[in-house]
């Protein structure tokens, strides 16, 4: 851990001057990939303090990090996703676990998946109120179960059944997330239009050549009780697969649902032998857009290229590969 922390503190004087530049190409295949997201939406570098913009840019590269690791040694993408994901989960800053966002009724419901692109094998939870790692939950029920997606207190049962870790409600409190929610509410009932974006998310390619995509949201604001988006809906807010491509989006869930985004982006390389770029950009920037569908995808292919494709005004997301490239990106 303290090599990582060591990492994490080396890199960040060479990427936080870059935070807003346009992603590199990768030239020579690499070994392995990690890609992250932390929600997209109005991300705008005249909203974000310099103070804030540094908590983004050290908890993102944490992330990365602490997943790259794991690659480095030889281990399963499976694992460098859920590890950067909880890194994610465990901090205020983004819309899933610790940060996750309020519903209309002042509560946290979380929402998360996990595929393994090696088997197609994938788990889901969906409306935890308790599990303090909803991606740790969606890979046991993938491991542990016979079934894909649990929801609500069925899921919370299994979790504590197999050992994680499940927590009271008032973990998930966050004060600046309880002041969007009342903002939020102040404004649902002036009939303004509300912001709707979050998640985080981790796709990766390891030194076997197994992808792996990851999901984790705590949804919208002020969303309807009981609503899920498309964070735990294999093949809308996460899919991966070993002859295509791993996805994981964010943004306005109905549309991802709706379009089945992450499936498509694979299925456009499948079908019609479009690559990583080409159909990701087509199914973000035209397909969504044209529907008023916001949002963006991270994604990685079988032979470790990456596109990270948004439609809003920014996106958290970073890379890392074993080729010594790590970029943190807040901004368009």
């Amino acid at each position: 851990m303290k090599n990582i922390i060591l990492s994490v503190i080396i890199i960040f004087s060479a990427i936080t001057f870059n935070s807003c530049d346009s992603e590199k190409k990768q030239n020579k295949s690499p070994e392995y990939v990690l890609v992250i997201h932390g929600g997209a939406g109005r991300i705008l570098k005249e909203n974000i303090s310099p103070e804030k913009e540094k908590q983004y840019i050290l908890k993102l590269s944490e992330a990365l990090a602490s997943g790259a690791e794991i690659l480095k040694n030889g281990g399963p993408s499976l694992d460098a996703v859920e590890t950067a994901i909880n890194i994610l989960e465990d901090s205020p800053l983004f819309n899933a676990g610790k940060g996750a966002v309020f519903t209309e009724k002042g509560e946290n419901e979380m929402d998360a998946s996990i595929m393994d692109g090696r088997t197609l094998n994938a788990g889901a939870v969906a409306g935890v109120k308790t599990i303090k790692n909803p991606i740790s939950a969606a890979r046991k029920v993938m491991t542990n179960s016979k079934h894909v997606l649990l929801g609500g207190e069925g899921a919370e049962e299994f979790a504590a059944a197999v050992g994680l870790e499940i927590v009271e409600p008032a973990y998930f409190y966050t004060p600046e997330k309880w002041e969007r929610f009342k903002k939020a509410k102040q404004k649902l009932q002036s009939k303004e239009k509300t912001e709707k974006h979050g998640t985080v998310g981790a796709v990766a390619l390891d030194k076997h050549g197994n992808l792996a995509a990851g999901t984790s949201t705590g949804g919208m604001t002020m969303k309807m009780f009981g609503r899920i988006g498309d964070s735990p809906i294999i093949g809308a807010g996460t899919y991966a697969n070993n002859n295509t491509c791993a996805v994981s989006a964010t943004g306005h869930g109905e549309y991802f649902i709706r379009n089945v985004v992450a499936y498509d982006i694979s299925a456009l390389m499948e079908y019609k032998k479009w690559n990583l770029e080409k159909a990701s950009d087509f199914v973000i920037n035209e397909k969504l857009k044209s529907q008023n569908g916001s949002g963006g995808v991270i994604t990685v292919d079988k032979d470790g290229n990456i596109s990270m494709p948004f439609n809003t005004e920014g996106m958290f997301r970073g890379y890392i590969n074993s080729n010594g490239e790590m970029r943190v990106l807040l901004y368009k």
